[in-house]
C-alpha cells in the first residue's frame, strides 16, 4: 500500500509525536535516557499501534526504535499486525543500527522529524553521523534514502512540498514540538554523566 505523503500524514505524525511519544520520553529522560522515540501506525487509517521511547539505561541497544520493536514483538499485537501494513515513525533520523532493525523487521518505510545533523548540533549527540563516517565512510545524508528495503523521509521535507496554507499550521505545531524537545535535551545533557550509557 502506497503511503500518500500529504498534510494529513504529516499532521498525524506530529500529533503522535506530541501526544503519544513525548509523554513517554519525558518519563524516560527523567530516568536518564536519551530523547529518542518512535511509533508504529497503520497505513490504512493512521491509527496508532504502539509508541515507545529510548531505554538505554536498561540496555544500551534499546534506542528508541529498537526498544519500540522489542516491545512490539513482546506484545500480542505483533501476531495480528504485519509490518508491511505499518508506518514507522522515528522522532530522530535513525542510526545505522536502527535502520538495520527497521529493515530486518520488514518495514518498507520510516519517517523522521529531527535529522542526523539536528541530533549532533541541537542535541549534542553526534554518534549517528560519526558512525556513518567512521564505519561506512559516508558523509551526512550519504546513505540511500530509497533502497531495496525501505524509503526514508524527513517530515520537514514533506512539509516543504505543501502549499503555504497547509504547511503553516503544521510548522507551528512542529515549532511547539521542537520547544519541548529543547527542554528535554537540556535535562538529558545536565544528567548524562550520572548514567551508564556507553555513548552518552
Amino acid at each position: 500500500m502506497e503511503i500518500k505523503k500529504n498534510a494529513d500524514l504529516v499532521r498525524r505524525l506530529l500529533d503522535v509525536m506530541e501526544h503519544d511519544i513525548l509523554p513517554l520520553t519525558e518519563t524516560g529522560v527523567a530516568q536518564g535516557n536519551k530523547v529518542f522515540g518512535g511509533a508504529l501506525l497503520r497505513k490504512s487509517d493512521f491509527s496508532l499501534v504502539m509508541a515507545e521511547t529510548n531505554n538505554e539505561t536498561e540496555n544500551p541497544l534499546w534506542h528508541g526504535e529498537v526498544h519500540l520493536l522489542k516491545c512490539f514483538y513482546e506484545s500480542p499485537v505483533a501476531k495480528a499486525e504485519s509490518t508491511k501494513d505499518m508506518i514507522f515513525l522515528s522522532t530522530h533520523e535513525p542510526c545505522t543500527m536502527c535502520m538495520s532493525a527497521i529493515a530486518w523487521t520488514g518495514f518498507d518505510n520510516f519517517f523522521y522529524f529531527f535529522s542526523h545533523q539536528d541530533s549532533r548540533d541541537s542535541f549534542s549527540i553526534p554518534h549517528d553521523l560519526k558512525m556513518l563516517k567512521e564505519v561506512f565512510g559516508l558523509e551526512p545524508g550519504g546513505y540511500n534514502h530509497d533502497n531495496a528495503f525501505w524509503h526514508g523521509r524527513g517530515i520537514f521535507d514533506i512539509m516543504a512540498t505543501l502549499p503555504d496554507a497547509e504547511a503553516q499550521p503544521l510548522l507551528d505545531q512542529a515549532r511547539r514540538i521542537r520547544d519541548r524537545y529543547d527542554v528535554l535535551s537540556e535535562a538529558y545533557q545536565a544528567g548524562k554523566d550520572d548514567n551508564a550509557i556507553p555513548l552518552n
